[in-house]
């Protein structure tokens, strides 16, 4: 009986030091790629101004809905949002798990299974669409200017981020869980996990249209110290 106390006793330790020291090296690890930045790519043209936006936790990319390159309205229409507001010229888009997404309006309603499934890889991922009638600079969202070559490339980004149908089209997903009246949920693609956060993905997002960036990053604050 003793022996089987301790060798339980002996497992549970080794477990939790595994635990803690997985935690200090993934942190420590999180801490310096996102120190590391990756500068401009050569093309400095300006051509569509873009934006960068935190609600002090997650990273959108903001874009403008009507340019020659895209028509965002045409695969997120206006009526999937309850105020269908056809005057708002911006479109917020962010991917993250589902399940924080629909399940989890604030962090008072987080559940374990929910934060469980999305470290480790074990939900499906989605895209969260907000539709803005203008955007403001401060603090918390910053203007970048690209040139048209540029944004080519970060809607090609976007939309691969879009889970689509058979046709080409992005999936609404019906819900009732909104953070507003002009945003709108659909499916998405890859797979959330620890190593791949909502602001790793707005963060791979400014490397794919050649901006300023981090190495890696799982925090939007490293994103933003980028463009102080």
């Amino acid at each position: 009986m003793k022996r089987t106390i301790c060798i339980a006793f002996r497992i549970a330790g080794i477990s939790m030091l595994s635990f803690i020291v997985f935690t200090l090296l993934y942190l420590s690890g999180a801490y310096v790629c996102s120190r590391i930045a990756i500068g401009r790519d050569s093309d400095r043209g300006e051509d569509v101004a873009i934006y960068i936006k935190t609600n002090g936790v997650h990273t959108d990319i903001v874009v403008p809905v009507h340019t020659a390159l895209a028509h965002w309205s045409h695969e997120v229409p206006y009526c999937n949002t309850r105020g269908c507001d056809t005057t708002c010229g911006y479109l917020a888009v962010g991917w993250g798990d589902k399940g924080f997404y629909l399940r989890t309006p604030t962090w008072a309603d987080l559940k374990f299974s929910v934060a469980f499934n999305a470290a480790f890889w074990c939900s499906t991922t989605a895209m969260h669409a907000t539709y803005y009638p203008k955007m403001m600079e401060g603090p918390n969202c910053r203007k970048i200017m690209i040139s048209n070559v540029q944004y080519a490339r970060l809607v090609q980004y976007i939309r691969n981020s879009f889970r689509q149908d058979e046709g080409g089209h992005f999936m609404n997903i019906p819900t009732e869980a909104r953070y507003g009246n002009n945003d709108a949920f659909y499916e998405g693609t890859g797979t959330y996990s620890l190593f791949r956060t909502c602001n790793t993905w707005a963060n791979t997002a400014l490397a794919a249209c050649g901006q300023k960036h981090c190495l890696w990053t799982i925090f939007d604050t490293p994103i933003f110290d980028k463009y102080r």
